[in-house]
């Protein structure tokens, strides 16, 4: 019965599901900008896991006779108003937003997809309720949704999680049910349901694998959101606790110093806008060899 659906996808030249591995790997070496993406991404993760081991000075010693130093061999990317060393701050900086922007993304993932499979595999009133839940959370603007839930938890960085996690969850449920809705009505997923197969299993056999890929894009580039989303947050002072090094606290702190010492501003700045780009064209590229017809258009 999976037979039709699989020549469907080669004529229409989209990735079958199970050769997600193999054929995936090759076609991403095949492509420049997504293996230099990649190259990037695992670098700079490497350097955050290591953070601890290789910042140079303690990222929270207070110094305050080497406050504002430009870049020197001794401070290479010059020390904060409080004398502390941006490098070591930057690092730790970067453990800190990608831990809390994969647990984000993976709690909404999970989440979401539950959530959007239950919508569009059931319909009627499960699909009518759930597709309202989703509506009136996207409805509100994500930033100053999370800032009302921290507000009323405090900041932390498990609150930040949780509240990142209520405002994105809602964009993947969206995309999984949109995906479910038009896989339950192919003849693969109906002739499973006539033979008898329950419903745990048509979900977990035949729609999950078909419906993930849109999904799977999405997390990619909403890694990249989360992050800025974060740095947002911390920049208006509501996300994560001073004593945590975070690069939107980083920028709040040094836009004071903008005339006199703007590589406090710079460098975090530049920290965020790099891995932005790198999600976002590990994302564009996830797509564009997932569903090669795709012709653009906001995944949001």
């Amino acid at each position: 019965m999976d037979n039709i659906f699989a020549d469907k996808f080669r004529k229409e030249g989209l990735l079958l599901p199970e050769a997600y591995g193999s054929d995936f790997v090759k076609k991403v070496f095949q492509r420049k900008d997504m293996l230099f993406a990649l190259v990037a991404l695992l670098l700079f993760i490497g350097l955050a896991l290591f953070a601890p081991l290789i910042s140079p000075y303690n990222p929270n010693t207070i110094d305050l006779k080497n406050k504002n130093l430009s870049p020197s061999g001794e401070h290479l990317l010059g020390t904060d108003y409080l004398g502390r060393d941006l490098l070591s701050r930057i690092l730790i900086g970067a453990q800190t937003s990608l831990s809390i922007a994969f647990g984000v993304v993976l709690i909404s993932l999970l989440f979401g997809t539950v959530m959007g499979c239950a919508a569009g595999y059931y319909g009627g009133i499960v699909d009518e309720t759930l597709s309202r839940v989703i509506d009136i959370f996207l409805s509100f603007p994500g930033v100053i949704f999370a800032l009302t839930i921290l507000g009323v938890l405090g900041s932390g960085v498990f609150n930040l999680i949780l509240a990142l996690s209520i405002v994105q969850w809602a964009h993947y449920a969206r995309v999984m049910r949109g995906q479910v809705l038009s896989l339950k009505r192919q003849e693969f997923v109906l002739s499973a349901v006539t033979s008898g197969a329950g419903d745990f299993y048509i979900i977990r056999k035949h729609i999950v694998p078909n419906a993930i890929a849109p999904v799977l894009v999405l997390a990619t580039i909403d890694l990249g959101h989360v992050i800025l989303s974060i740095a947002t947050l911390s920049f208006l002072g509501i996300g994560l606790p001073a004593d945590i090094p975070e690069w939107g606290a980083m920028l709040s702190a040094g836009k004071e110093f903008m005339r006199t010492a703007p590589y406090q501003t710079i460098f975090p700045g530049l920290a965020i806008t790099f891995f932005v780009v790198i999600f976002s064209i590990l994302g564009d590229g996830i797509r564009d060899i997932l569903d090669p017809n795709h012709e653009g258009g906001e995944i949001y």
